[in-house]
């Protein structure tokens, strides 16, 4: 079996020597190259053709942001973004996996840190994952991040009424499943995710008529980052999550990474719960543990929404809101999806009502709200 071939980008020696050791352990792969900065990358790319490209975020001469868009213009390869968590290092990151990075590792306590060994499995997974992903894929992904925000939202920029008679027009929408009883949206999704999502929320209009509850694997430091991006980008309101709020219609909450996002009832109105109790199946947030709470809920029909991602994280929810009823579930579509493990073990429950690509699931959201 042929080798996968990766070319390492950072500006730090410590940290290539680092990676290329990591990697060089797994017999899969076999590092090529190695690039002190952006510039540098590029021209290794294009001489050495990898498979996968690791490339860090902040460097001087080229930063990771900017060689990204490069590559993925220039020679489409997957990359995997590896970042420091802070506020700077966090909102490149968010850029970077809307411009067509596949997936970030994060450098747990800075840009030189041997704390990175925590991280070694995640990145040889990551780097795995990556050397699968079609160039077809990674040339949509870029073409996506090239469109302007007028493009990603064309119902955000009416009056809330006509965005809804909009998208009433375009697909037929149908206003009589459970007309009487209030709607709540849940959306679930991890690798690819960032991009999936900007998909979605950018495509809901303003006055939709239910809040959203998005769990994204992501980690402490990068949740806000994305929720504060995506609000920049969309019609609806978006947001971190915060413990005890009372959710409203017309917003998004993102569940904050490390922390369960749950729902309880406080008199009339349902609030949020966040806690740190241990992750289930290595995930916290965890898809599973939103949907079943939200399951509970007798006041709401839920609209659940299962996209991209490794694994099978929300399909045992998703089994626990069919069996509460009230019930309209989408899974994103193969032909769209970075990572089809998700929304395939969803679809293996036959509780999945509709199977959509990604440009598709708002409209499907709306046919139900």
């Amino acid at each position: 079996m042929e080798k996968i071939k990766v070319l390492v980008i950072d500006d730090s020696a410590f940290m290539r020597k680092l990676i290329t050791d990591f990697l060089s352990e797994d017999t899969r792969i076999t590092v090529i190259g190695t690039a002190r900065n952006g510039e540098d990358g590029i021209k290794k790319i294009k001489e050495l053709a990898p498979d996968v490209v690791t490339l860090d975020v902040e460097m001087p001469v080229l930063d990771g942001l900017s060689a990204l868009k490069r590559i993925m213009n220039e020679h489409p390869v997957p990359v995997l973004m590896l970042s420091s968590i802070t506020k700077v290092g966090a909102e490149s990151t968010i850029q970077a996996m809307q411009a067509g990075a596949i997936d970030f590792i994060t450098k747990p306590s800075g840009s030189i840190s041997l704390d990175l060994y925590k991280v070694k499995q995640e990145l040889i997974a990551k780097v795995i994952l990556a050397s699968n992903i079609k160039p077809k894929t990674l040339i949509n992904l870029f073409n996506e991040g090239k469109k302007t925000v007028a493009s990603q939202s064309s119902y955000s920029k009416m009056e809330p009424s006509e965005e809804k008679k909009k998208i009433v027009q375009k697909i037929g929408l149908s206003d009589n499943w459970m007309k009487s009883m209030k709607k709540v949206v849940v959306i679930g999704t991890s690798t690819g995710g960032p991009r999936a999502l900007q998909k979605v929320l950018t495509n809901l209009p303003s006055d939709i008529e239910a809040p959203i509850l998005v769990v994204q694997h992501m980690p402490a430091g990068f949740t806000r980052s994305l929720a504060n991006r995506l609000n920049t980008l969309s019609g609806i309101t978006v947001k971190e999550a915060e413990h005890g709020e009372v959710i409203r219609n017309g917003v998004a909450y993102i569940a904050p990474g490390g922390l369960h996002l749950k729902v309880k009832t406080v008199g009339v109105h349902t609030a949020i719960e966040l806690d740190k109790a241990a992750p289930l199946n290595g995930h916290r947030p965890s898809v599973d543990v939103m949907f079943e709470s939200v399951s509970e809920l007798k006041a709401y029909a839920k609209i659940a929404v299962i996209m991209t991602g490794m694994g099978s994280d929300g399909t045992e929810g998703l089994k626990k809101l069919a069996r509460q009823g009230n019930l309209k579930a989408i899974a994103e579509s193969q032909e769209t999806c970075i990572v089809f493990g998700m929304p395939k073990t969803a679809i293996a429950t036959n509780y999945i009502d509709d199977i959509q690509k990604v440009d598709h699931i708002a409209e499907t959201i709306m046919k139900y709200v």
